[in-house]
């Protein structure tokens, strides 16, 4: 359907009736923004699997990744779209933020820095499953902290969609990192991963 049409004004009136209900806050924009970039640089991450010699744990964890986080940008960027709020690409980087009239680039917490994605992608079989794993643990521990700060900022989180959001990925994201941490200790130990 084209942009404008009848179903977009249903959605958007429904968000209207949303947020009469439960209104969103500033914090709630920014973070299903900041969470859109902080996801693709995931996928991006998980994407390299396949073509690096991942073991094949590895690789069914970077699948699950990347089938998660494609349908929750797809939700971010609706339940922005429906707000009429600027909708960020799905690219990871920086998030632009303008304060004072002026336009910064912050990095949201856990994201890899260009060095470490460089390591990454230079990475091949064991090495690559040790720091997918490593770095995997950084930026989802990144994105608890994320959905920490909004919680714990007054208002934030009321909407339905942001709080099932950031509850779901509070939940599998911290489940993830045990599970990788589990993975990393059998490979620094030199077991094998089942």
């Amino acid at each position: 359907m084209p942009v404008g049409g009848q179903g977009d004004s249903a959605a958007i009136a429904k968000a209207r009736a949303d947020s009469a209900i439960r209104p969103y806050t500033a914090a709630d924009i920014h973070f299903m923004s900041g969470m859109i970039g902080h996801h693709a640089q995931a996928m991006v991450m998980s994407k390299l699997a396949p073509s690096r010699g991942a073991s094949a744990p590895v690789r069914t964890l970077a699948e699950r990744i990347v089938n998660g986080q494609e349908d929750e940008i797809a939700t971010m960027q609706r339940w922005l779209r429906d707000r009429r709020q600027p909708v960020p690409e799905a690219r990871p980087g920086p998030m632009k933020m303008t304060m004072g009239g002026v336009e910064h680039d912050m990095l949201m917490p856990g994201m890899l820095t260009e060095a470490q994605m460089r390591q990454l992608e230079l990475a091949r079989d064991g090495e690559f499953d040790r720091l997918f794993l490593t770095f995997m643990i950084q930026h989802h521990r990144g994105a608890v902290s994320m959905v920490e700060a909004l919680f714990a900022t007054y208002g934030a989180g009321q909407d339905h969609t942001v709080f099932k959001l950031a509850s779901d990925v509070n939940v599998d994201q911290t489940t993830e990192i045990a599970r990788m941490q589990k993975m990393l200790a059998e490979i620094t130990l030199g077991v094998p991963i089942q």
